[in-house]
């Protein structure tokens, strides 16, 4: 683990991946896009976000969920097995089409209901005031408009909902930000739209979301540019 000074790189990092491009950094959601970005990246990343250590976070994170739930950035479905006997329904909000036999082979072995809805975080297709919770992990550092994708988290919770986030960001630490500022736009290439710099806890705060609970942790063996981890709540103010 890096200590304040020059960042630490490994090469089992979550997020930071060895690649070569050229030109502009793709989303995966913005197509056309290349070879990497549409093959070899999800299946890196669902590979090493399905490590232990990712999914006992999951389970963690999941545990105040319940109603009908909606996760933004479902991915391919990793957070599926975690999800507890409380929620009666997953809307799965996801804009790419990633690993999709691995997906529907997910939401098969679900233990509960689950419905795969293809749409921008920006711009929600729901109702105001729909869900009881909303989800997200791993995801608010892509998402290219955060902030547009945070306040339609709050439009879209009932009065009194949730939202449960397990997210990486910002260092508390200035010298580990500036080498977060430094290096981001190499992440956001190789790491397909990933920013490591992001203030999550300002981001929800600024979107009208007051958090009544955060938990900020370094993950074990994650280098600390990239592991700086955000897990708490917030509920509409």
């Amino acid at each position: 683990m890096a200590g304040d000074g020059a960042p630490d790189f490994h090469t089992h990092s979550a997020f930071i991946h060895v690649a070569f491009t050229r030109g502009p950094p793709r989303l995966l959601y913005s197509p056309p896009m290349g070879f990497y970005a549409k093959y070899l990246f999800p299946h890196l990343m669902d590979w090493t976000m399905g490590a232990r250590k990712f999914q006992e976070q999951r389970g963690e994170a999941l545990k105040p969920l319940h109603g009908e739930v909606l996760e933004i950035g479902f991915g391919t479905g990793l957070n599926l097995p975690h999800y507890p006997p409380t929620v009666a329904k997953v809307v799965a909000l996801e804009p790419a089409c990633l690993l999709p036999t691995t997906v529907a082979r997910r939401m098969a072995a679900a233990p509960i209901l689950v419905e795969l809805v293809r749409a921008s975080a920006e711009r929600l297709p729901f109702e105001d005031h729909h869900f009881d919770c909303v989800v997200s992990t791993w995801t608010l550092c892509t998402i290219p408009d955060v902030a547009a994708a945070l306040r339609e988290v709050r439009r879209v919770l009932k009065p009194g909902g949730h939202y449960v986030f397990l997210e990486h960001g910002r260092s508390d630490s200035p010298r580990i930000a500036k080498w977060q500022d430094r290096l981001n736009p190499l992440q956001q290439r190789i790491g397909v739209g990933c920013n490591m710099n992001r203030a999550i806890d300002r981001l929800i705060a600024e979107a009208g979301l007051r958090l009544p609970h955060l938990d900020r942790f370094v993950m074990p063996g994650i280098p600390r540019l990239v592991g700086e981890m955000y897990r708490g709540t917030a509920l509409p103010h």
